[in-house]
């Protein structure tokens, strides 16, 4: 049975979610030939139409600053962010562009958080994210440094990491220190694994979601949101009221 047979297998809406509702997708990769995400300004303009479509007025892009590996700056990312505003406007496509970052908790974000304006959108919002492999362990107190200075941390795709799987406990220690979390929209038809969907499922029952993003890189991921509008979980988060993405 192919993924999407599998996807819709169970139970399904039969209209699909308005998306529009959310009004601003906050993560995503979309600025060119600088992280895994859209390889070109053309790629770009293809998978930000499709936002246009669904009823998004806005975009925030989000690539990766990684120390080791994706060593973005502040200005490669916004410059590349014109290069694709630019090319939208050609193209006739009246969708909001903004860029901030997804900031890699590693060896030197500490230092970025000292000497660097960080990226950041809405009420001064950063994202992070961590490693799929173990939680690292300064990770409360770079949290709690980003708050001392002036930061509202964003935690990316909380569902995803392994080593919380079942612990339930820590989702709510990160909230109750307000951290805002942020799910994938696809995490919620399995694509990342059965676990990651229960998680993800879990987090939204327990009304501790406060963003809704696509992670969306390349358009596989487009082709995936076109059938997630039909799941319930999508419709009970965004019914919810718990969603901060029209407020960007």
């Amino acid at each position: 049975m192919s993924f999407l047979k599998k996807l819709f297998s169970g139970n399904k809406l039969s209209d699909p979610v308005d998306l529009s509702i959310l009004r601003c997708d906050i993560h995503s990769h979309f600025i060119p030939a600088i992280d895994d995400g859209s390889k070109s300004v053309e790629n770009s303009v293809e998978m930000i139409r499709h936002f246009y479509n669904q009823g998004y007025k806005k975009v925030i892009t989000t690539p990766h600053i990684m120390g080791d590996f994706y060593r973005n700056t502040p200005e490669v990312i916004l410059g590349g962010l014109e290069k694709v505003k630019q090319r939208l406007s050609t193209e006739g496509i009246p969708i909001e562009m903004e860029a901030a970052a997804e900031y890699y908790i590693d060896f030197d974000f500490e230092q970025k958080i000292d000497n660097e304006k960080l990226l950041t959108f809405g009420k001064n919002y950063v994202l992070v994210e961590i490693s799929y492999v173990n939680e690292p362990e300064n990770l409360e107190r770079i949290l709690f440094k980003l708050q001392t200075s002036g930061y509202q941390p964003v935690l990316a795709h909380p569902e995803r990491y392994p080593f919380w799987f079942g612990n339930m406990d820590k989702m709510e220690s990160l909230c109750a220190k307000d951290i805002l979390l942020q799910l994938n929209i696809n995490s919620l038809t399995g694509y990342y694994g059965p676990e990651t969907k229960k998680v993800a499922q879990l987090l939204i029952d327990k009304q501790m979601i406060r963003f809704l993003g696509s992670d969306c890189h390349h358009v596989g991921h487009i082709e995936l949101m076109k059938q997630v509008v039909y799941l319930p979980y999508l419709k009970k988060l965004i019914d919810s009221g718990t969603l901060l993405n029209h407020t960007l």
